[in-house]
């Protein structure tokens, strides 16, 4: 079945404006993120006043390939919860949901038993 989202069966389907969004905000987020990477080495390696240009090079690259690694380790590990998180909370709601559908069938029938004892008894 397919909802105002473009989902078919809980999943977005492939070329949808909300996918195309999500994607080129993580683009930006990850050129951000090595940008932010490259400035950090560059201020790293300007405080190295001993490094000749080459050497100065190869500490930024290596330090930018560490930084941008470990952000890569870190998103992988949030998105690893978030799938988590996710399936607890699809657990419990589908816990919640069937436990207010049992509550809701039982209270119509204790009232329908009711209707039909009062009108029995009239």
């Amino acid at each position: 079945m397919t909802d105002s989202g473009h989902r078919v069966g809980g999943r977005p389907q492939r070329g949808t404006d909300g996918e195309l969004a999500n994607e080129v905000e993580g683009y930006l987020l990850w050129r951000a993120r090595v940008t932010e990477a490259e400035q950090r080495a560059r201020e790293f390696t300007g405080r190295l006043d001993w490094l000749t240009t080459s050497q100065r090079d190869e500490v930024e690259r290596h330090y930018v390939e560490d930084s941008l690694k470990r952000a890569r380790q870190d998103l992988e590990r949030i998105a690893a919860r978030c799938v988590s998180l996710r399936g607890e909370y699809e657990r419990r709601y589908r816990g919640l949901r069937a436990r207010c559908t049992g509550w809701a069938v039982a209270v119509c029938a204790g009232v329908a038993f009711l209707a039909a004892a009062v009108s029995l008894g009239r």
